[in-house]
This record gives structure tokens, C-alpha cells and sequence, in this order.
């Protein structure tokens, strides 16, 4: 070789005396310590930082690695660069080797979910389709094995590279854990800490292959279809009322409320009784016929409409059931059973003894039902 092809040679090659990486892109998993045209010198000084594996590759294949440290490059600590050939000229020289360098720390808040519902088949709903999403911390637990299955000779491997890789292992984990274990669907969302758990050491047993561990696995929600959503709302609402009588005084309550609140007054009092009536009788009355298709009716003696026997108030108009009536004790106008005033007269109602058996006789009666004796109103 010439004097000047030796210059030339020397211009290009530059020994390398400092290899480090420092990562500033906080989502990389591999990075190659740019070599091409550069030798290594003998004694140059290797630094890897906390969460870092240097990975040494000479001729296609990987030689060693060195985790946290600083190494000086020489025969000592690099026994299998040697035993391959790398030193084949003894330590005077330099050589040359990609060194690749693998970020091992915790790549926290990965996203997981299921692009597809899954099929699953439920002993309350039978077979229903789920979705579901979570979170994972991943790491690399191998760095060789990782670089020889999954980076290979990148120049540099991010998350991003992997992420749908991984996905789709984590979601044919998840379907077949999820058939396995058989929850039932309504009881999921106690189990997402159970789940996980289950679902973290089956997906280890795929990505140790690739040289990665999962960390932590978190399952944020697991969703049914909305219609079957809606079912159960609907299934909740009716325990929520419990009992019916109840309900209808409940709804009367918040009628008087809202009327108190209403300009209309007086009017706006009527209306919002009589559809708070109206629909808890009807409420009560739809589901007691629902629950006895035989069950009796009664007509309303407002509108006529059919009522369940025991309903105390008109589903269609939230009139009161079983009203009896009565003349008024000194004018004769009929009157409800029960009224205290006479709605024409003013007159006082008050119920009579018989004076023979002593029975009470209702206002304006003029016998008495028990024994018939003329009575005086």
C-alpha cells in the first residue's frame, strides 16, 4: 500500500475510544452505536448506564453483553469476542463489531384492547360479545434473545415497532383466559385484579420467546353490548322500586312538590295529583296483571277504565277506586263515603248510633243495616 492510500485509509477510519449511549427519546428498546466506517480501539472505554445491556455483535453474530458499568475494551472482559475470532491478531489492533445498545427499564402505560368483540357464552345471557381495554408495563428481560428474535440489525427499535405485535398476542391470550375461567359476565368487574393476574403470567409464557416481560397488567374495563347494557338497567330500575304502594305515594309526593313550585297553583296541585296518581296506579296495576293473568278488575267511577281489584287509584286517570256514596244528612245530596262536609250545605257529617244494637249508622240513613231499626238522622 502507498503512502497516500495509507493516508487516505487513515482519513477514513477513526478509532472509536468512547462508546455510551444516551437515550433521549424515551419510547426506544434498541439502539445501534453508530460504527459504520470506525474501528474500535483496543482499550477504549465502554459505558452503559443504569437500565441499559450493551450487546456486542461481530460477524452477524452476538457476542456478549456487559450491563451497568464502565468497561475497558480489551481480551480480560470480552472472552467470547475473543474465542470467535475477534482478537485473532492479538490486542495491538483494532476491530471491528456493532454494539448495540438495549434500554431495559419499564415502559410504563402500553395500551391494550380488542379491535373486534369477542364471543363468549354466559350462563345469565348465553352467548354474548365483550370488548375490553387495559394498560401494561413492559421491559425487555433478555436483551439477546431480544435482538436476535425481535430488533435485529435496526438501527434503532422503538414501541412503536412492536406495539401491534404485541396487541394481538395479549387479546388471544385475553379471549382464551377469559373462556377458560369462565366468570360470568355480571361478576367481571370484580375480577379485573384476579383477571390481570391470570392474564400477566400467560402472556410471559409468549413473550419470553421474544426476550420481553410484562410487568404489570391492567384491565380498565370489560364492556357488554349496549343492548344488553339497557337490559340490565331496565332489570335495576325495577328492584329499585321495591314496593308498589310506596312508589305510588312517592310519585304523589313529588307531584304536590312540583305543584308547590308551579304558578299555577291551585290547578297546577290537581294535575300533577292526578298524574302522579296516574302513573303509580298504572304501574301497579300492569305489573299485578302481568304477575296474575287471572287477577279481577274493577272499573274506574271516573273514566271507566278496567283496574286491577286492588287498586286504589285509576291507572288512566289516577281517580280514587271503590268510592261509595251517601246523601248529605240535611240536604240529601249525595256525597263521597267519608266526606265531613257537605259540599252543598256545609252541613256537618257525622256517623249515628243505632238505638237498639248500637251500631254505627252512616249520615242520612234511615234504618239500620244490623237489626232495622228506624233510625234518626
Amino acid at each position: 500500500m502507498s503512502i497516500i492510500d495509507k493516508v487516505k485509509d487513515a482519513a477514513f477510519h477513526q478509532f472509536i475510544e468512547v462508546i455510551e449511549w444516551l437515550d433521549d427519546s424515551g419510547d426506544t428498546l434498541v439502539y445501534r452505536f453508530p460504527v459504520m466506517g470506525q474501528e474500535i480501539k483496543n482499550g477504549a472505554q465502554l459505558i452503559v448506564r443504569e437500565s441499559q445491556t450493551a450487546v456486542f455483535v461481530h460477524e452477524g453474530q452476538v457476542a456478549d453483553a456487559f450491563g451497568p458499568g464502565k468497561f475497558t475494551i480489551d481480551g480480560g472482559n470480552t472472552p467470547i469476542l475473543s474465542k470467535i475470532g475477534a482478537w485473532k491478531f492479538g490486542f495491538n489492533s483494532p476491530f471491528k463489531s456493532e454494539v448495540y445498545f438495549v434500554n431495559t427499564k419499564q415502559f410504563t402505560d402500553m395500551k391494550w384492547g380488542t379491535a373486534n368483540p369477542i364471543m363468549m357464552r354466559d350462563a345469565d345471557f348465553g352467548a354474548v360479545r365483550l370488548r375490553a381495554f387495559g394498560a401494561y408495563s413492559l421491559r425487555v428481560g433478555d436483551a439477546q434473545t431480544f435482538i436476535k428474535e425481535i430488533a435485529g440489525t435496526n438501527a434503532r427499535f422503538t414501541t412503536d415497532d412492536i406495539d401491534e405485535q404485541l396487541k394481538r398476542a395479549i387479546v388471544s391470550v385475553f379471549s382464551d383466559a377469559l373462556g377458560e375461567m369462565k366468570i360470568p359476565a355480571l361478576d367481571l368487574a370484580s375480577k379485573y385484579g384476579e383477571l390481570g393476574d391470570g392474564l400477566r403470567a400467560k402472556i410471559n409464557e409468549q413473550f419470553k420467546s421474544y426476550g420481553l416481560e410484562v410487568t404489570k397488567f391492567f384491565i380498565e374495563n370489560i364492556s357488554l353490548p349496549p343492548e344488553v347494557e339497557q337490559a340490565l338497567d331496565k332489570r335495576a330500575s325495577m328492584g329499585a322500586l321495591g314496593d308498589l304502594n310506596r312508589y305510588t305515594q312517592f310519585q304523589a309526593a313529588e307531584a304536590m312538590r312540583d305543584a308547590a313550585q308551579n304558578p299555577s297553583g291551585g290547578a297546577g296541585l290537581g294535575a300533577s295529583l292526578g298524574a302522579g296518581f296516574a302513573i303509580g296506579g298504572q304501574l301497579a296495576n300492569s305489573l299485578g296483571q302481568a304477575g296474575n293473568p287471572n287477577a279481577q278488575t274493577n272499573p274506574c267511577p271516573s273514566c271507566g277504565k278496567p283496574n286491577n281489584v286492588a287498586a286504589q287509584f285509576c291507572g288512566e286517570c289516577g281517580a280514587k277506586m271503590q268510592v261509595a256514596k251517601v246523601p248529605c244528612v240535611k240536604c240529601g245530596v249525595i256525597l263521597r263515603e267519608g266526606a265531613k262536609f257537605c259540599s252543598e250545605c256545609g252541613s256537618k257529617q257525622e256517623k249515628v248510633k243505632c238505638p237498639k244494637c248500637g251500631k254505627d249508622v252512616s249520615a242520612g240513613t234511615k234504618f239500620c243495616a244490623e237489626c232495622g231499626t228506624a233510625v234518626q238522622g
